[in-house]
């Protein structure tokens, strides 16, 4: 974890009503602008780590309005981070944009990328260069490639205080039940044969992989609550008449914490380790992805934008439990930064991400009333984090919490 920020004596604050008013404000006056960035990022979608003209155009929009913006950080093309003030604390506002081969912003990266951005510019136009740096992050190959996991190993997030984004989603929910995601190749090296002429000769690696699946399921069933294995083969043998001396898995693994995602991690490799000992094959089981780690809510943050979200006439709940909604990178930013990920409807309930109607859900009205709504949320936490010293502290005895 960075290092916690103590702060000095608070100075040149607006009374919360005054700031409140004056974010508002700066929400109006940009409404449609940034309506029109969330609409441009909806028509042109890109997938993950070729988001090139995405990450131009908002980048482009903060170089304009006088942040200090470097590019292809942590050595990431599309990846940029854009910072205006000085010194600590430093609050981040957190922008993803890519998008979903097939599907376009069907997870409403487009709405992630717009309020981040508005959220920044407003903080900053409100805090009249006062205490603190905003700094506005831009993260691109969410959708399982992980520019967030490969940020924090950068070191992009060392001097960051807070976090704070959202999601759109189908729910109205203050925190993110996102569980630990990653996934292993598994790959069984026998000695090929001819299954008539020469069979006694053959040991069949694809054999050895059927049976790490029968051993797979066999485990399923008394894994904890929110982990499980699901595999796919990726390489099968070459012809039906010779008996496969090379095949191959992959495995996706997820589990309620990082460290039960180890748990199940382990039991694979001595699962795999175990069929090729009782088969007479070799075996090697490697990551095959960035790790995702489960996320760590910030109490105190999501409380705070939760209040400030209440104002404009949304009301978020805790999650529903054993209700889980995949996995996201910024679980890798939570274990080191206090963060915040609440989920703001976009439609009903019935409906789901990752769909054709909710891309289209993601350029409609309510996105657009959500969007404008989720900035002046967004932008007044990142205020309180930039000028409440005791709300810093609340922030990060919640991640020790969350630690232990």
């Amino acid at each position: 974890m960075s290092g916690r920020y103590v702060a000095g004596p608070q100075v040149g604050r607006a009374a919360p009503e005054e700031e409140a008013r004056l974010v508002r404000e700066e929400v109006a006056r940009r409404a449609d602008a940034l309506w029109a960035v969330a609409r441009a990022l909806h028509a042109d979608p890109e997938t993950a780590f070729a988001e090139h003209r995405s990450a131009a155009l908002l980048a482009d929009e903060l170089e304009r309005a006088g942040f200090e913006v470097r590019r292809e950080v942590a050595d990431l093309p599309t990846a940029f981070t854009a910072r205006s003030g000085r010194g600590r604390p430093v609050v981040a506002f957190l922008l993803e944009y890519d998008a979903l081969p097939g599907l376009g912003h069907a997870c409403g990266h487009n709405l992630i990328a717009a309020a981040g951005l508005g959220a920044a510019l407003v903080a900053d136009a409100v805090s009249a260069g006062g205490e603190g740096t905003v700094l506005a992050v831009g993260t691109p190959g969410e959708e399982g490639r992980g520019g967030k996991a490969i940020e924090v190993a950068a070191g992009l997030f060392d001097d960051v205080d807070a976090a704070l984004m959202f999601h759109p989603g189908v729910y109205d929910w203050v925190r993110a039940p996102l569980t630990a995601q990653e996934q292993y190749r598994v790959a069984f090296r026998g000695r090929a044969a001819h299954p008539t002429g020469n069979p006694t000769e053959g040991i069949d690696a694809l054999a050895a992989l059927v049976e790490l699946f029968n051993v797979v399921s066999a485990l399923g069933r008394r894994l904890p609550e929110g982990s499980h294995a699901q595999g796919i083969v990726t390489h099968g043998g070459t012809a039906t008449n010779i008996v496969p001396e090379y095949a191959e898995g992959r495995f996706g693994l997820r589990a309620l914490t990082t460290g039960a995602l180890d748990d199940l991690a382990a039991l694979l490799r001595t699962a795999a380790e175990g069929v090729a000992a009782a088969t007479g094959t070799t075996v090697t089981v490697d990551r095959a992805s960035v790790r995702y780690e489960h996320f760590r809510d910030s109490g105190a943050l999501s409380e705070r934008f939760a209040g400030h979200l209440e104002h404009a006439g949304i009301t978020l709940t805790p999650p529903v439990p054993g209700v889980y909604l995949g996995s996201s990178d910024i679980g890798n930013v939570s274990g080191r930064v206090p963060a915040i990920h609440p989920f703001v409807a976009i439609m009903d309930s019935d409906g789901s991400d990752h769909t054709p109607e909710f891309a289209e859900a993601a350029a409609s009205e309510r996105a657009r009333r959500v969007l404008l709504a989720v900035v002046e949320a967004l932008a007044l936490t990142g205020l309180d984090v930039l000028r409440d010293a005791g709300l810093r502290d609340r922030a990060w005895e919640d991640l020790r919490r969350a630690e232990g």
